[in-house]
């Protein structure tokens, strides 16, 4: 049966829209926003995904608040044939695309629940596509994915149990992507031979640095084996539309990261670049209020909630999580990636965005051995 997108000129394969072209039970399509208001004090994390091989569409929104995370969680049927997806919303949760690559509109109507929001998106300098990512394990595909980042502003209003908050343009920035491809989704599957032989020293260290400045932006992206063999490395200067200029390539980042003591938390991040003509990019980061992506947001091993995991028709929740003073919760964070509120300055500038880092495992240039490792 043909889906109403199926009248348009849009087919990308010899297959009606209602069908996505990998049969990937993991296929999925996801917006991701931050907010922030330069202080670290508070910092929402939202998304929306559809899973079209699952039969599933979820959202939710998790905003940190020094340490004590407020989520709300929606999610339903997805039904690929009928669902209007051009009109993403699952439960109290919706996205309006106002202006395709600069202006969109997020709504949570989860007061209930202890979060409302009415949020406008405003991209302050064009999107930019990522490089394509993929990663394979023992020959499988667990991981390929295409993404475009951009940073922008917001403006709307926030209320997060019972607390108003005036969100304005003029302090509210932040940064978005849209991500779509395979990545492990839902129910876990079988671990089999994984399991069964898998490097008690293994790990993964990532870190995305998506950054606003008044006259340009950094986005950098970069993810290391063990032994710090990159598996996907782009560092790029995007320019303001009208000057016409295309996104600048800046090489091979280095990182300097600097961990508290008995941990592995940033305190601080060094990222030297080099543009077209060799002449240095330094950008110093300082990571103030983050949101661990597995205490609230449904990443990684998030024991309450995974994206794409059936729940049933017409789900939602809220869930609090106090990750300064829950054991279980700070103990999860030693496995997460943990999105940081960033400010950073470059060449006198001073910006802000975001520090996406997790160090989990062993990581060589890092100096940590296994999982156990930590900062002295």
């Amino acid at each position: 049966m043909p889906a109403p997108l199926d009248e348009y000129p849009v087919h990308q394969t010899p297959l009606s829209i209602a069908r996505v072209a990998s049969s990937d039970r993991n296929f999925y399509d996801r917006y991701y926003f931050n907010a922030h208001d330069r202080t670290g004090d508070v910092f929402v994390v939202t998304g929306y995904g559809v899973y079209p091989n699952l039969g599933v569409k979820d959202a939710f929104v998790t905003v940190g608040r020094r340490g004590r995370h407020t989520t709300v969680r929606f999610s339903d049927v997805f039904d690929a044939a009928t669902d209007d997806r051009l009109n993403p919303a699952v439960g109290g949760y919706r996205i309006e695309v106002k202006e395709p690559l600069n202006e969109l509109r997020v709504v949570c109507d989860g007061a209930d629940h202890g979060i409302a929001m009415d949020l406008t998106w405003r991209g302050s300098f064009p999107a930019v596509d990522e490089e394509p990512h993929v990663l394979l394990r023992d020959g499988r595909v667990v991981l390929d994915a295409q993404r475009f980042a951009q940073v922008g502003s917001w403006e709307g209003t926030l209320n997060v149990e019972g607390t108003d908050y005036a969100v304005t343009p003029d302090t509210w920035l932040g940064t978005r992507d849209r991500s779509w491809g395979i990545r492990p989704s839902g129910e876990a599957e079988p671990p089999g031979r994984a399991a069964a032989e898998r490097d008690p020293n293994g790990g993964m260290w990532w870190t995305y640095v998506p950054l606003r400045f008044d006259d340009f932006a950094i986005i950098v992206i970069v993810q290391e084996e063990p032994d710090g063999t990159r598996t996907l490395n782009q560092a790029t200067r995007v320019w303001p539309a009208e000057t016409g200029r295309r996104p600048e390539q800046l090489g091979w980042p280095e990182f300097d990261i600097e961990y508290a003591s008995g941990t592995r938390d940033p305190v601080r991040a060094t990222l030297r670049m080099k543009d077209l003509t060799g002449k240095p990019v330094v950008v110093e980061v300082e990571p103030l209020g983050h949101v661990v992506l597995n205490a609230g947001p449904g990443y990684g091993m998030d024991p309450t909630w995974t994206h794409g995991q059936w729940r049933g028709r017409d789900w939602s929740e809220g869930v609090v999580v106090d990750t300064a003073n829950d054991e279980a919760a700070a103990g999860r964070a030693r496995f997460s990636i943990i999105d940081h509120v960033a400010r950073a300055t470059c060449d006198g500038a001073e910006g802000w965005g975001l520090f996406e880092h997790g160090c989990l495992g062993r990581h060589d240039p890092s100096g940590f051995a296994d999982f156990a490792s930590v900062a002295p």
